[in-house]
């Protein structure tokens, strides 16, 4: 192995009961305008859970899942765990894995994709964090994005069959797949990777795998779309699209029998899964009389926990070769240009976007 001699979780954050829910969408909005009517609309989402994001629990069975994955495939190395937005924050990790003597960490992100908010900002609170450590700070290296790799894949495809067998036998047949992931602006899409545009190309190209491989699995071969939810922001700014329930909208008025919603854009059931897609789009179909169902995110998939092993070996010069992917866009480079994904300011949004989590 080569000197890595910790691994740090990094994670958006979510609150853990209703008096953290107003904090924790102050601290994911802080700066950007947001107006408080907007905050209050979103902490309402949180009122279902009990003021609970799942996310961080989440977080905490995968650190487990890893733990065990680690020890069997013999890594040695310490656990650590840090978020954006909410406790343990990632700057109070960091200076804690300082105070440890970690020299070189290797970071695992939950997201899978590049674009601003999903890797750039995470870069960027990563090299926040080890300012505030000071001299001490580990240097932190980002393992690469994972959104064509098997483990990734792999359970999602998984996860489709069975939902599509979770339908009403006459809906499954000819039910088309609908591919979700959050909505970004427009402007923050097209500076997303060094030449633009990767995040949509990579949310397409992880679509496509899915929907080859539930064909492949017995599925069969059937429709599927890329669309888009959670977006948030003033309507003046143009965001990716098509929204996830005005696309339901189309294919009842087409006449689908049904309808499976892959949400290929998380790596695990948290709010914005669970309140955008399990309530607000399943109402949506219910009135428009379309059966509907959603498949599972990875979570903790044990396929998914091991491709976290051999990314990590990947990194440090002892992993397969070579570097595993699926499809033709290849396995990403291991760092990003120092420029990569910076789009205009005002385009940012409100956090991830959409504020939830």
């Amino acid at each position: 192995m080569a000197d890595y001699d910790a691994f740090v979780l990094v994670s958006f954050g979510g609150p853990e009961g209703p008096a953290d829910v107003v904090p924790f969408l102050e601290n994911v909005t802080r700066g950007r305008g947001v107006p408080r009517e907007r905050l209050a609309e979103v902490a309402h989402h949180y009122d279902r859970f009990g003021g609970v994001s799942p996310i961080n629990q989440q977080c905490r069975d995968l650190l487990a899942a890893i733990e065990k994955e680690f020890a069997a495939s013999g890594l040695h190395l310490p656990l650590y765990w840090g978020n954006r937005n909410w406790r343990p924050y990632l700057a109070d990790t960091v200076a804690e894995m300082a105070a440890h003597g970690v020299r070189r960490a290797i970071a695992f992100v939950t997201s899978a994709y590049g674009s601003y908010s999903s890797c750039r900002q995470y870069l960027d609170d990563i090299e926040n964090a080890r300012v505030q450590a000071g001299p001490a700070a580990p240097q932190i290296d980002k393992i690469r994005h994972f959104f064509n790799h098997p483990g990734f894949i792999g359970p999602f495809t998984e996860a489709t069959l069975a939902a599509i067998e979770s339908l009403p036998p006459g809906a499954r047949p000819g039910a088309p797949l609908v591919f979700t992931a959050h909505s970004v602006p427009e402007s923050m899409a097209a500076a997303s990777g060094p030449d633009g545009g990767l995040y949509p190309a990579q949310l397409a190209e992880a679509a496509r795998l899915v929907a080859a491989g539930a064909a492949a699995g017995g599925g069969g071969e059937r429709p599927w779309r890329l669309v888009y939810q959670s977006r948030s922001g003033p309507p003046s700014v143009p965001w990716l699209g098509p929204d996830v329930c005005d696309h339901l909208a189309d294919l009842a008025a087409a006449g689908a029998p049904g309808a499976v919603l892959v949400p290929v854009g998380f790596v695990s059931d948290h709010l914005e899964v669970l309140y955008d897609l399990d309530v607000e789009a399943a109402q949506a179909a219910r009135r428009l009389g379309l059966p509907l169902a959603r498949a599972a995110t990875p979570g903790t998939h044990p396929q998914f926990v091991s491709m976290i092993t051999e990314l990590v070996r990947e990194r440090a010069g002892d992993g397969p070769a070579p570097r595993t992917a699926l499809g033709g866009m290849g396995p990403g480079p291991d760092s990003c240009p120092g420029g990569c994904c910076r789009p205009r300011a005002a385009a940012h949004g409100p956090g991830r976007p959409g504020g939830a989590a």
